[in-house]
């Protein structure tokens, strides 16, 4: 055998193998260049049902090029030759690296460059209620789908058909139970961006957590990429190798699904060390998967400083008194201790910036009233004697173990007087409830307007659009593999 005849049979070989990957339900079939859009879709996927799954349930996914969008220009006209735009699926590598914030970088970047943009959050586990008009009533949907259509006025879409599936306390085991079907959960993703779908030039979609996140319920986020013919956008944390290889675990999943991983975005990346994350990841994943790297994201402090509103969240607590500044942040930096005496305290307070979180033991009823007592001065100075004084934006956080330490009626009243000095009372130790504030990661919610336009302001610049939307109008399937054979390639087989 000649070294041509080798490797041509390698070549037969190989295109065989992957087109059983690629199309499992007609592995013999050759696809033309003239195909419809619907012939062209690599996500009509074949795979042996689970365990949990029954077997009709879980065969072959409808063929998810039915929710592409032909691609149009300025005057309503289809561009030439006929294109298609995907849905953009978002999904993180793990748990906070700042996949809503991508997200809602995303939509904001869609936006400029779309009439209307759809969103919808497939599988959801924190809810809200919030009201339906379709349905006249009050439903509940992921906080997250809340946030980006109050904040980005999706005034086409109804809440019905933006979270189709919220998996609350519970939810699991009578799935395991056999109580939940598999079917209906599908069914309601496919309505749900159907009628999205219908209504928008684009589709983004928001997964929770990493693409296997949901793998229990047989709804992973690779599932549901697959299931809609969307294209998929990881997010990783900045770094180079621990990033590298959470990608690589969330990117096999994607391919085992049939899913293009449109390009990645690396997040809070140390600003000292972001020309070196941005070259060397971008150079490792284009060598090793041909995935490029859309976005590098520096990291932005602000964003993860917590909110009294955040922390009222936390200790499942509320502010005594001053509620009115409950979206004011304050960084782990901003957060001081108190053990010593009055007067030590008192000059402490005019010495720090005006913005410092104390924390104080319950039964310390003079650093307490101090603290009050130096917000009523400072706010006299500043309204009589000096109005260019800084304001003063302390708070102030009151520790003590829940039925062994009481803050005193008296002292609880005088706070109550002081309505505009934030003051919070925490039922653990101070070491304790300092472990969780440094634990604690804020998330973006609707209230806090201030840090979700931060956010949104801070990401968009640094998304390579123009790049994402190549990628998701492109017809090459091969899994961003350099190695692997192209849909182009294996037509002409």
């Amino acid at each position: 055998m000649s070294a041509l005849q080798f490797w041509m049979r390698q070549g037969q070989s190989r295109a065989k193998c992957y087109t059983s990957r690629m199309f499992p339900s007609s592995s013999s079939t050759v696809i033309s260049a003239s195909s419809s859009a619907s012939q062209q879709a690599s996500h009509s996927l074949t795979t042996d049902a689970s365990p949990l799954e029954e077997n009709k349930e879980w065969k072959k996914f409808t063929d998810g090029s039915r929710f592409w969008k032909p691609v149009k220009s300025q005057d309503g006209k289809t561009v030439g030759p006929l294109r298609y735009q995907r849905p953009i699926f978002v999904a993180a590598t793990r748990q906070h690296v700042g996949k809503t914030t991508v997200s809602l970088s995303l939509m904001s970047g869609l936006q400029k460059r779309f009439d209307k943009v759809g969103f919808i959050k497939p599988v959801g586990q924190q809810h809200v209620p919030v009201h339906s008009q379709s349905q006249d009533a009050t439903i509940r949907v992921d906080k997250d789908v809340c946030l980006v259509k109050e904040h980005f006025h999706l005034d086409h879409l109804d809440y019905q058909y933006m979270s189709p599936v919220i998996i609350p306390q519970g939810y699991t085991k009578k799935f395991v139970d056999g109580e939940i079907s598999s079917t209906d959960q599908l069914d309601r993703v496919e309505n749900a961006m159907l009628h999205v779908t219908e209504n928008s030039d684009v589709v983004l979609l928001e997964g929770t957590g990493h693409c296997a996140v949901g793998s229990i319920v047989a709804l992973n986020n690779a599932k549901c990429a697959s299931l809609i013919g969307a294209d998929m956008v990881l997010v990783a944390n900045g770094g180079l190798g621990s990033s590298f290889d959470e990608l690589e675990l969330n990117r096999i999943l994607c391919q085992h699904y049939n899913v293009r991983v449109a390009g990645v975005v690396i997040n809070k990346v140390i600003p000292d060390r972001y020309d070196q994350t941005k070259h060397y990841m971008a150079k490792a994943m284009m060598k090793a998967w041909g995935i490029p790297l859309l976005g590098c994201i520096p990291d932005r402090p602000f964003l993860g400083c917590p909110a009294l509103a955040d922390l009222e969240q936390l200790f499942k607590t509320k502010l005594i008194a001053g509620d009115e500044h409950r979206f004011r942040h304050y960084s782990p930096a901003d957060i001081n201790v108190v053990t010593t005496n009055l007067h030590r305290y008192l000059e402490n307070l005019r010495a720090k910036s005006p913005r410092t979180l104390y924390m104080c033991h319950v039964t310390r009823d003079d650093l307490i009233l101090g603290f009050l007592g130096e917000h009523q001065r400072r706010k006299e100075v500043q309204q009589s004697e000096n109005p260019n004084e800084p304001p003063f934006e302390a708070a102030m956080i009151i520790c003590g173990r829940k039925g062994v330490y009481q803050l005193s009626k008296e002292v609880e009243d005088m706070i109550r007087c002081h309505h505009d000095a934030p003051v919070m009372v925490v039922n653990m130790s101070t070491r304790d409830a300092m472990s969780k504030i440094h634990s604690f990661t804020p998330k973006l919610n609707i209230h806090d307007k201030n840090r979700v336009g931060v956010a949104v302001d801070h990401y968009e610049k640094y998304i390579d659009f123009d790049e994402l939307l190549r990628r998701t109008r492109a017809a090459n399937t091969s899994f961003n593999d350099p190695s692997s054979i192209s849909l182009e390639d294996l037509r002409r087989l």
